[in-house]
């Protein structure tokens, strides 16, 4: 189960800046729209993250919780707000999972 809920943990980092991406495109009330967003949905992501490392390592949880954040981010730049989608960016995010299943194998 604390997998689970590091899972999605680390899916709300993405929904949180997700959030950001979309209120530096708006101002006015929609932007404090999306900041709401931005807060509710970190605090869930951190209330979460708190949760499962209570039978989770840290040092592992953590990782874990910023690489679903990173890779995810990355992936929503690129389908979402159409960023560049480079070899070495799938080299370096490819890298990333490999480094995070390594701590997780060695740990």
């Amino acid at each position: 189960m604390s997998w689970i809920i590091l899972i999605l943990a680390g899916c709300c980092e993405v929904g949180f800046t997700h959030c950001l991406g979309r209120a530096k495109a708006v101002v006015g009330t929609e932007w404090w729209m999306w900041m709401g967003g931005f807060v509710v949905i970190y605090i869930l992501s951190m209330v979460l993250l708190a949760k499962a490392i209570q039978t989770l390592p840290l040092s592992i949880a953590y990782p874990v919780w910023t690489g679903i954040g990173a890779v995810g981010t990355v992936l929503m730049g690129i389908f979402v707000f159409q960023e560049a989608a480079t070899f070495w960016r799938f080299f370096f995010i490819t890298t990333l999972i490999v480094s995070i299943v390594g701590l997780k194998i060695v740990g």
